[in-house]
């Protein structure tokens, strides 16, 4: 089995004495070592013989000095001056500098672009919330630059497992106590492969005291995902630790073409004859964490939600986004509660919920539900089926006395079926055949209609 590769963001230190060095101050011992482990780490310096404190040879050692001076463009002296000890000195990442600068030699990448992601421990430096957040906010500046979707779960199994540990803790690679290594990151692949650990002896924080969670956990991310090291100060993937705050921090053009050549691009909304004809319709709409999601027949399509992104649309079959579903969806609907879950209904099965729909009070003659949406307002479910709706109190968990009722009669303006539904910035959006109703569900009446596809950028 292929041994999987590992990121450290850190520095530690071995012991040597045969470096050449700068005439204008001789290094003290301890910089040295820390200079001797670097290029052996980081720019392949082989140790020859089995003692390592045997003298190398100096055309050598100058060499890979030289070799990381380039790297970071610093002067070539071949010398360890002040300058390149300081960089030496900086917190940094663990992949060697002298590989390919931009991917691992094999180029890994997931097989996939719907990625999951768990944090299995968390550092009692930070608010859970916090956490979290640090976490969201890395994964998005990376999916926003690709067709990458990530889904948190609250258990495994899970593509990308967060965690806080110390010292030893079960991956061979042990922590080093308060300074040095942050956090390291392997590759992608199975079982620990995408993996994130961050030491625990560290501070973290999501401010500028300690470490920032969020620029080491963007940088590791890269890892996880196939990149290794940059040479452009500007990219998240240069070597050595650097803060940002979330608001700063955004992927450089080389960052960019890096992951976009493993994972392609974030396609931007682009007409097509098949969902601009005149007569597109939908089989399902809803929104999933920050995205509207439009289901036709096997195929999907995400619209952010954010102004910033509102032209960007991807799309692609449902089995690759949601390989659990992987088949036509009648209807599906969000509930914005703890862990925000969504429901999605086949043939009258909820397939996150598990069990039949008409475990929801719908009565057995019941055979297809055509649209879903919820009102969290309300604390209410609306169910389309045919001609009529049925209203389902999710706090009660049982169906509203007096139901079902008739479209028609209590929705105005709007046709008599509808096919989809989801619910956005205070309004509720029905689509029925060609068109798509906005519905002010506290005025009780339609106050515009476009055609469904406008949705998709025709």
């Amino acid at each position: 089995m292929e041994l999987l590769r590992m990121t450290v963001l850190g520095s530690v230190m071995l012991l040597s004495w045969s470096l050449p060095v700068a005439e204008e101050r001789r290094p003290r011992p301890e910089d040295v070592e820390l200079a001797e482990d670097y290029l052996r780490r980081f720019y392949s310096l082989k140790l020859r013989g089995r003692n390592q404190r045997e003298i190398r040879s100096a055309p050598a050692t100058e060499d890979k000095i030289r070799e990381m001076q380039n790297f970071f463009g610093l002067k070539e002296t071949g010398l360890l001056d002040s300058d390149t000890l300081k960089v030496m000195k900086k917190p940094r990442c663990g992949v060697p500098d002298v590989d390919n600068f931009s991917f691992y030699p094999t180029r890994p990448k997931w097989k996939k672009n719907t990625i999951t992601y768990m944090i299995s421990r968390f550092t009692p430096d930070m608010k859970k919330e916090d956490v979290e957040k640090s976490f969201r906010l890395a994964l998005k500046m990376w999916s926003d630059a690709t067709p990458l979707k990530f889904i948190k779960v609250n258990q495994g199994p899970a593509d990308i497992v967060f965690t806080f540990a110390r010292g030893m803790h079960g991956d061979f690679f042990p922590f080093d106590g308060p300074g040095g290594v942050l956090a390291h990151a392997f590759q992608p692949g199975e079982g620990i492969g995408g993996d994130v650990h961050f030491d625990d002896d560290e501070t973290w924080t999501a401010a500028k005291q300690g470490y920032n969670l969020f620029a080491v956990a963007a940088h590791e991310l890269g890892h996880s995902l196939g990149l290794t090291h940059s040479q452009d100060p500007s990219s998240i993937m240069y070597p050595t630790y650097r803060h940002h705050s979330s608001t700063q921090y955004s992927l450089s053009a080389d960052d960019e073409q890096g992951i976009q050549t493993l994972y392609g691009e974030y396609s931007e909304i682009k007409p097509s004859s098949e969902k601009c004809s005149p007569n597109f319709s939908f089989d399902a709409a809803a929104i999933i964490e920050k995205e509207i999601v439009f289901f036709r027949n096997k195929r999907m399509w995400r619209r952010t939600t954010k102004s910033t992104y509102w032209n960007r649309l991807r799309d692609g079959m449902i089995s690759t986004y949601f390989p659990s579903i992987g088949a036509h969806v009648d209807a599906a609907y969000d509930i914005p509660a703890k862990g925000r879950k969504y429901w999605v209904v086949q043939q009258l099965k909820a397939k996150s919920r598990g069990g039949s729909i008409h475990e929801y009070g719908l009565p057995s003659s019941v055979r297809q539900v055509d649209a879903a949406v919820h009102v969290s307002e309300y604390g209410k479910t609306m169910f389309f089926v045919g001609e009529f709706y049925y209203r389902y109190d999710e706090q009660k968990k049982e169906m509203d006395p007096g139901f079902p009722r008739v479209i028609e009669r209590d929705w105005l303006g709007i046709p008599r079926t509808v096919d989809a539904a989801f619910k956005l910035h205070g309004s509720i959006f029905l689509l029925s055949g060609a068109h798509s109703y906005q519905y002010d569900f506290r005025q009780k009446r339609v106050v515009k209609v476009i055609s469904g596809n406008n949705w998709l950028g025709c």
